[in-house]
């Protein structure tokens, strides 16, 4: 099997705890083929407020070329980005993604729109299911405006707000009410040409897919990448096989990997 884990983080995210190449041999040791690095750069901050600064790109090419050298021949390491909230200034995120080197670039959400208070979704604190649902109407309507923008590849763990819901903070929301939205939304992905992230997020949350995968092979959706989220170099690769297993039994013949910003299916 082709394992692949096309959404990881090392200290170059501000949230990430170590360089690219420890994330790698931790690919080597999960059995993986493919590892995809994924930094954060969001155009807004965690409170909501413009990011002020543009991507740092020379350290972030660096890793990749030394990593990817010293892997050559026991791992593909590709060059992705995390984009969050590229709906925000078009314009800009085109110009921040101008980078001949870039493989691969997940469109994320993690803030409410400033009407909403604009903070990272991980912040609140979801103490009723009123609260779940009034963030989670902010969510989907933002992800309308992103779906048919050409500022990302995969659409980025489109399940996010549910993670500190229900995981974490206990609520049994669901997303019952948001068919129509997310048929829409992933409409627009299939027809558009993107592809759909799977996020294991570190292999906990592979259940909470099945009811998005029918909804997407429903609507003609075939480009799918899977990523665990990890952040440090043992959660790499988690879920990776399950989510294989997954796909197929969802009907999907391929997982998606990118070189250069173009999908490359491999079959299942």
């Amino acid at each position: 099997m082709y394992l692949i884990d096309y959404h990881t983080h090392t200290r170059l995210s501000p949230d990430g705890e170590v360089p690219l190449y420890q994330m790698a041999e931790a690919a080597v040791r999960a059995g993986l083929s493919e590892l995809c690095v994924t930094d954060h750069y969001d155009l807004v901050d965690q409170d909501g407020k413009p990011e002020p600064n543009g991507y740092d790109w020379p350290p972030a090419l660096e890793q990749w070329r030394e990593t990817a050298e010293r892997y050559r021949g026991r791992l593909t390491i590709r060059l992705g980005l995390e984009f969050g909230s590229a709906d925000r200034d078009p314009k800009r995120a085109r110009e921040t993604l101008e980078q001949p080197e870039l493989d691969f670039v997940i469109g994320s959400l993690h803030n409410l729109t400033p009407a909403a208070g604009g903070g990272d979704f991980y912040f609140v604190n979801y103490t009723a299911p009123e609260v779940c649902y009034a963030c989670l109407d902010d969510y989907f309507a933002q992800m309308l405006r992103l779906a048919p923008l050409p500022d990302y590849d995969a659409l980025g763990h489109i399940i996010y707000p549910l993670r500190y819901m229900c995981a974490r903070d206990g609520q049994t929301v669901s997303l019952d009410r948001y068919q129509e939205q997310l048929r829409e939304i992933l409409r627009t992905v299939a027809q558009t040409g993107h592809a759909i992230e799977l996020n294991t997020y570190n292999g906990r949350t592979l259940a909470d897919w099945t009811p998005v995968l029918a909804l997407y092979k429903e609507v003609g959706g075939e480009l799918i990448t899977v990523g665990s989220d990890a952040h440090r170099p043992e959660n790499v690769g988690k879920g990776a096989s399950a989510a294989c297993e997954l796909l197929t039994q969802a009907g999907f013949r391929y997982v998606t990997c990118y070189e250069k910003r173009q999908p490359r299916p491999v079959r299942l």
